[in-house]
């Protein structure tokens, strides 16, 4: 999330010096409830003090309104499928959502002999 978010900050950057404001929190989808809670809970517990650093940063972000981090089911998660191996349900649902075609795989419209 750490690393997500400073390229949303730059972007954002880059936007302003294009003279493009934008007034609204960028969204950070996230599909892990303790990444996000731990995003915007400002207590830290004993067992989140290896990531300290990377959670300041976002909770600065989170709290400054810059950014948002809305829950996303996995099953909807479109990043899932660059990082993970998919089950082929699950895999196609995203697949399909992305707009994809496998360019080896022939489909046809309609049947020749209703060209005829």
């Amino acid at each position: 999330m750490a690393s997500t978010a400073c390229e949303l900050t730059w972007i954002k950057q880059v936007f302003k010096d294009l003279h493009i404001g934008i007034h609204k929190p960028m969204k950070m989808y996230c599909d892990n409830n303790s990444a996000r809670h731990i995003a915007s809970n400002p207590v830290f517990h004993e067992r989140t003090k290896h990531i300290e650093v990377d959670c300041h940063y976002i909770r600065e972000k989170v709290q400054a309104k810059e950014i948002e981090t809305p829950y996303v089911k996995s099953e909807d998660q479109l990043a899932d499928i660059f990082t993970k191996g998919l089950i082929p349900k699950v895999f196609e649902n995203i697949v399909s959502k992305l707009g994809l075609i496998d360019i080896y795989n022939p489909s046809l419209r309609g049947s020749v002999e209703n060209k005829k």
